[in-house]
């Protein structure tokens, strides 16, 4: 007789009648003091405290040339925008976001893996880790729509079934970030409560949320709380800076009305020891090229 495989517990209750906060059961920094990596210890102490760390020159600016030009092509090949891993910008109808980069293009394979990039999520996560997601975002001038606040874990818990906040991201920037065409806010220090948000997960969510988000979004009340408490933290730098980022920081940017567009790309690093279940607050999976379902280690 076989009985049925026990249900991970749900740490993070969230998409249900009511908003919840709940404390973080999880630690942020993972790794034994002392660990070696491209982190030096105090840095790591920072990110612990504040759930991210921001890098002045991460790429050079040749490879940062590299890197754009491969972006560029991407973006502009019409076979890869009619490919359902391309996010259509609803405005202008450009392509704003390629999902899975690093199986597409061996260019962004190659940044994957790359030791300054790999290295330090191995450094906070304390283990081997595989890519949950990775994406280039575009965000070009004269009115590319920014995206609300929110915690990425909350989606990833609730839609890809990430069990523990084990998972870390960072964003390259491939242009320069100003303070004025839409970059990244992060409130420092939030990443030490959840916001379980009201309200069900809609069927095929992710079709629209990765245009605009709706479902998993804290209320007004809740985010000047933590505004109050934490303050916001506004990121600007060079092309080839790079902001690293706890997976429940809150965080969101606004729209850019600039000329100057802002690019960067994506990678979400998740611990080979916090593999994904079943959705805790969803009807069905978000498909595999933007939740991971291959936990291959980043060798």
């Amino acid at each position: 007789m076989t009985t049925a495989p026990e249900r991970t517990a749900d740490l993070y209750p969230t998409r249900g009648t009511n908003e919840v906060i709940t404390p973080r059961k999880d630690p942020v920094v993972w790794s034994q003091p002392g660990t070696a990596g491209p982190f030096a210890p105090s840095e790591l102490s920072d990110f612990e405290r504040d759930g991210f760390f921001a890098i002045g020159e991460l790429l050079t600016a040749d490879e940062v040339a590299v890197y754009r030009a491969e972006l560029d092509r991407l973006v502009l090949d019409p076979t890869m925008r009619a490919d359902p891993r391309s996010i259509v910008e609803k405005k202008s109808q450009s392509v704003r976001s390629v999902f899975e980069v690093h199986k597409i293009s061996e260019v962004f394979a190659k940044l994957v893996s790359d030791p300054r990039v790999v290295g330090r999520a191995r450094q906070i996560l304390g283990s081997d880790v595989y890519v949950h997601q990775s994406r280039i975002n575009v965000k070009p001038g004269f009115g590319a729509s920014g995206f609300y606040w929110h915690s990425d874990f909350e989606t990833w818990h609730a839609e890809d079934g990430l069990p523990n906040m084990r998972t870390v991201s960072v964003s390259i920037a491939l242009t320069e970030n100003y303070d004025t065409n839409g970059g990244l806010m992060i409130m420092p220090g939030s990443h030490q409560h959840f916001v379980g948000c009201e309200g069900a997960t809609p069927k095929d969510n992710y079709k629209r949320s990765l245009q605009m988000q709706d479902a998993g979004i804290p209320s007004d009340e809740v985010l000047t709380k933590m505004a109050d408490k934490h303050g916001i933290r506004l990121f600007t730098g060079k092309a080839g800076s790079a902001t690293w980022f706890d997976c429940n920081a809150m965080h969101g940017s606004g729209d850019n009305i600039t000329p100057y567009p802002r690019s960067n790309v994506f990678i979400v690093f998740n611990s080979v020891d916090n593999e994904a279940v079943e959705p805790f607050a969803a009807p069905i999976r978000r498909p595999e090229y933007i939740g991971a379902r291959d936990f291959t280690p980043v060798r």
